[in-house]
Formats: C-alpha cells, structure tokens, sequence
C-alpha cells in the first residue's frame, strides 16, 4: 500500500495529521495540518514524505476505526476559504465523451459533431504532448472555494434550486502555491466532483451552473506515488442496497490528456499561482450513473473505492432546506 497522509479531528476539535504507510498508520507529532507540513516542506526543500517521517512516530491509528467515527476531514483545507480553489477539467478520459455526447447530441443534427465530441477529439490528437511542449488545452471549469469542501463521510448537499445530485468518481490534485509562486503538487485524493447533469442536458453551456456544487475528497492524500492505471468502483446505495454501480478508470493511461498538460493549462494562470494559496483540481471522468439513465435522490448514499487508496468515499446525498425564490438586491 503506498504512503498516505490523512487530517484527523477528535471530537473535542483537535486537530492532526497521520501518515499511513501500507497497514501501518500513526500520528505525525506537532503538526495540526498537512497544508502546514507542505509548507514546512517547501520551505526546508524536501519531500512531503520525508518532512513528515522527520517529525517522528507518534501514537498507531485505526484509519478504519476512525473514519467510522467521523473522525477524517478531507485531507487538504485553508483556514480561509476563499484562498482554496475548487476547479476541475472535463472530456478527459478515453470514453468520456460517450456519456457528454449522449447528452448533448440532440443540440446538433446527427450528421454534425457537437461541441464536446470536437473537443474530445481535440485532446485525443494533442492532449499528450511530448515533454517541454505545450499541448491541447482541455475544457475547464470553476467549482467553487474551499467552503464547498467536504469530508470523505459529510453529506453533499444540492442547493434548494438543483435538479439532480449526480456524482462523479475521479482523482484530484491537490495543491500548494509556494512564495515565489510555484505551483507544488502535494499529492492526489480520491473524490466525488459532483454535478447538476440533468441542468448541463438541458442545454451545454450550462455546464458552468451544472458544476457550482459541493465536492468530496477521500481522507487519504497520495503522496509517493502517481497513479497511472486506477481501478475503482462506484455505486450508489439506497435503502441500504446497491442501486447501481460500475467499475470506472483514471490515470493517465486511461485518459486523452497527461496530468502536466491539464495542469499546466490551469496554473499559466497568474491569478491561480497566489502564494499561499491551495488548489484542488479534479481530473475528470467517463463513468456517471446518469448515462445510465439513473436518477438519485435524497438519501442515496455515493460510494467510491479504489486501490491504492485504503479507505472509501461514502457520501449521503442531502438538499438544503428553503425554498427556491428569487433573490432580492438592495440598492443603496
């Protein structure tokens, strides 16, 4: 089992980080975040790895145990918010464009390609450029700031407004802006990037509508390892029993784009490369039950697994509560 990084808060509120290395865990003494150990990392320049097993051994942890209890946040977070991002690219993985294309074939006679297709294409032919080159540049979208963030047992809760919750299993990356402005991947999480599919079917250009939702982030951070050819499984539960699932793929052996070409198109930003700041971007998808024609509702339960990643992401899916009326503005 590869080496991970986990943020642990007791019920008093006490926070630490813990490092988990194969069926071994224990807590990383003197250190209350991993966005504070990255930042002492950066600072000494050494591994995440390495600053972290130079702080000791502290007391054995039941990763299990304690995610059953609630006890994991997601393992990145910023004391302010609004100095984390939640971004995401889409149409990157082999497949991905079945389901989007299913979805929006009906925007364009069948002789045409939409949009989506075109650009699935796009970064198929120059997604995978050769090192040093820039390649294709990938459709982008904002989720949100770090208030959007959930733990790997929270609740994802739609907006009052939605008209679906549909999840979305896929890798992250997660990330720390140094002070000269470097972008320092930390590591990668598994995650839920859920979305409003049945708003983005009506009509594609609101895929940016469709994406300003919560997300969830398994408890475990990456941190030795880049995984080329993850096999997970999704599913979503109701009543207590399996309504649907489905094996998904990611890595970049199973995607029409590397991770530093995605990444590259995200942080040639000056805007995203703010010195202490942290980014969490979700690398995409190509397996939704919605292509499935499933609808969720509340109380279904997403679960999401795959190795090397120990632990799973389960989420119950909430609405918030209010009623759906129209904003009013003051004028001064």
């Amino acid at each position: 089992m590869a080496l991970r990084l986990l943020q642990h808060r007791a019920p008093d509120g006490t926070r630490s980080v813990v490092l988990a290395d194969n069926d071994a865990a224990h807590v990383v003494p003197d250190v209350a975040s991993i966005r504070d150990l990255a930042a002492r990392a950066i600072a000494d320049g050494t591994s995440l790895a390495d600053a972290a097993r130079s702080c000791g051994t502290g007391a054995a942890v039941d990763l299990s145990a304690e995610l059953a209890a609630g006890n994991f946040i997601a393992p990145i977070d910023h004391e302010d918010p609004a100095h984390l991002m939640l971004a995401g690219t889409g149409l990157t993985h082999l497949g991905s464009a079945e389901g989007r294309d299913k979805m929006h074939r009906d925007a364009a006679a069948a002789a045409h390609q939409t949009d989506s297709m075109r650009m699935f294409l796009e970064g198929l032919e120059g997604g995978k450029p050769a090192d040093g080159v820039i390649g294709q540049q990938p459709e982008w979208f904002y989720k949100g700031d770090g208030s959007q963030l959930v733990g790997p047992t929270d609740a994802l809760e739609m907006p009052v407004f939605a008209q679906d919750g549909g999840e979305e299993p896929e890798l992250a990356g997660i990330y720390l802006i140094g002070a000269d402005g470097t972008p320092f991947r930390l590591g990668f999480a598994l995650a839920n990037e859920f979305s409003d599919h049945v708003t983005e079917r009506h009509n594609y250009l609101w895929l940016a509508h469709s994406k300003l939702r919560k997300a969830s982030l398994g408890a475990e951070l990456l941190i030795d390892e880049v995984p080329t050819d993850l096999h997970g499984t999704s599913r979503i539960v109701r009543d207590g029993k399996v309504l649907w699932e489905k094996p998904f793929l990611s890595g970049e052996d199973n995607m029409s784009h590397t991770l530093s070409n995605l990444e590259h198109h995200h942080f040639k930003y000056a805007l995203f490369r703010r010195p202490g700041d942290v980014h969490v971007h979700f690398f995409g998808t190509a397996t939704l039950s919605f292509s499935d024609g499933v609808r969720t509702q509340e109380g279904d339960v997403f679960e999401i697994e795959a190795a090397p990643f120990a632990l799973p992401l389960r989420n119950p899916l909430t609405r918030a509560a209010g009623t759906d009326a129209p904003v009013a503005v003051k004028v001064l």
